[in-house]
């Protein structure tokens, strides 16, 4: 099988690409999968119950041991247009193939192999590109990698600026909020700098009314205090995102009651 690039580059895979087959009864329709290429390999045999793990078979665990590449839906799915999946793939930034074949809405088993023998390419043509990029930069000497501009260096909520809306903001802040709590508790100091770097980047757009200073000085506040107070403040921006104002004094005294406390 190989696959054609409708959009991204065959020579720098992105290791996330939508998948698509046309349908054989209509060359316009088209269904489609999502495959990405597992940043942690693992072995989908420790979350099997010995009682199932017994009754499969040896190469089939073995073959899941392996496992680097996810697709979902694990079976091809029509979609509404290919001029949708263009549009999705460009504002998520995802690699667009087509598997080069036809499938018929009715042959379920064609719908569930090719995903599968697509996805083992595209993750084959990705891993290959990784480690060849890997050795390169391994090669390079340390003080030509250090000039080097870090991908968290660059102002991606300003590219991004038109696409994020408040809650997109929102929900971002609310993941990074939950890595430097792992970073806290591991008392990784790297990552706690790099992740208050993306907060308040996510951050500076938003309104003074979110009150986002608080809830990043929270959020890289080390015990329970500073846990509970980032869940507040959180909450109390996604009320004002909700318009449910009524519940903001709520939320206020129990921030008073917090910080009253320290």
């Amino acid at each position: 099988m190989q696959l054609r690039f409708l959009l991204g580059d065959a020579q720098v895979p992105k290791g996330h690409a939508i998948l698509f087959a046309r349908n054989s009864a209509d060359q316009q329709r088209v269904l489609a999968v999502y495959c990405v290429v597992l940043p942690i390999r693992f072995s989908i045999g420790k979350f099997i119950p010995p009682i199932l793990a017994a009754q499969m078979p040896t190469e089939g665990l073995r073959e899941a041991a392996g496992l680097n590449y996810v697709p979902i839906p694990p079976m091809l799915e029509e979609v509404d247009s290919l001029d949708e999946l263009e549009r999705l793939a460009e504002l998520r930034g995802d690699d667009l193939c087509d598997i080069g074949t036809s499938v018929r809405l009715d042959d379920d088993t064609s719908r569930f192999t090719l995903p599968a023998e697509a996805g083992e390419v595209y993750a084959t043509m990705y891993t290959s590109y990784a480690n060849a990029f890997i050795s390169q930069h391994e090669q390079r000497p340390i003080s030509q990698r250090s000039e080097e501009t870090p991908l968290d260096d660059l102002d991606v909520d300003a590219l991004m600026g038109s696409v994020l809306s408040e809650r997109d903001r929102l929900n971002e802040l609310a993941k990074l909020i939950g890595t430097a709590r792992y970073a806290l508790d591991g008392k990784d100091t790297r990552l706690l700098r790099e992740t208050e770097q993306r907060l308040r980047r996510t951050a500076e757009p938003l309104s003074a009314k979110y009150r986002t200073s608080e809830l990043i000085k929270a959020a890289l506040e080390s015990g329970e205090r500073g846990w509970k107070l980032a869940q507040l403040y959180l909450e109390r921006a996604y009320k004002l995102v909700e318009e449910q104002y009524a519940e903001i004094p709520r939320i206020e005294r129990e921030i008073r009651e917090l910080t009253a406390d320290a």
